[in-house]
């Protein structure tokens, strides 16, 4: 059974009358503990076909099976539920609650996910996985306190404090300098590998390509190389 595949999607947008086709039948299969990129120029189809395989917008047609499911027939609930439990979002900006500590930022992503843990064990998987991070001596500091790199391993450890299958990362480097989008990447790729998690990740950088295990070229709505 393959893990996460991509079959034959395809995205329309309408304007009025007008119909313009964003994908065109994009086939692309996800492997467990690999970071696949997905680059290309604006307006190529990346954000798109990763909001679409993350179940944040439907596909106008085409399928999106994960272990053996088809996401494009679950109503909406059912998909919330899987993207709550079973993947994890990193965006550009950080989007941390400017009035929640670095520790409660991850305390309030464990109770959106429903995970089944106590409030003490929940204390003490955040303290891990901000250890882990390298952020474990912030956990009390508000966001108002962090730099870009902090405010971004901060979203980072909340996008996996639930122990996600699939992480999605749209641009996560793409507000910092080279220096911490170095940084912010290895920390990806070492997640990805350590804790088992399969990343798709969009990026404009080619300097963070090194840290991918397969690049995907999109032009026009289509692969052109993968």
């Amino acid at each position: 059974m393959e893990f996460f595949t991509v079959r034959e999607v395809k995205k329309v947008f309408t304007n009025g009358t007008v119909e313009e086709e964003i994908l065109k039948g994009i086939n692309l299969s996800l492997k467990k503990s690999e970071i696949t990129a997905l680059v290309g120029s604006s307006g190529s189809g990346k954000s798109t076909l990763l909001t679409i395989a993350a179940g944040l917008q439907p596909a106008s047609d085409g399928q999106i099976l994960f272990e053996g499911q088809e996401l494009n027939t679950l109503n909406q609930e059912q998909i919330r539920k899987i993207r709550a439990s079973k993947f994890g979002f990193v965006f550009q900006f950080a989007h941390l609650v400017p009035f929640l500590t670095v520790e409660e930022q991850l305390l309030l992503m464990l109770d959106v996910s429903e995970t089944k843990f106590s409030k003490q064990e929940q204390k003490r998987e955040v303290h891990q996985i901000l250890d882990l991070v390298g952020m474990g001596h912030r956990k009390q500091a508000y966001p108002s306190s962090l730099s870009g790199g902090e405010k971004q391993r901060v979203a980072i450890a909340r996008a996996i404090i639930h122990k996600p299958q699939v992480l999605f990362a749209d641009e996560p480097t793409a507000s910092l300098d080279s220096k911490r989008s170095i940084e912010v990447m290895s920390l990806i790729r070492d997640l990805t590998k350590t804790l088992n998690i399969t990343t798709l990740m969009v990026t404009h950088d080619e300097d963070m390509l090194s840290f991918a295990d397969s690049i995907v070229q999109m032009s026009d709505g289509l692969i052109l190389q993968h």
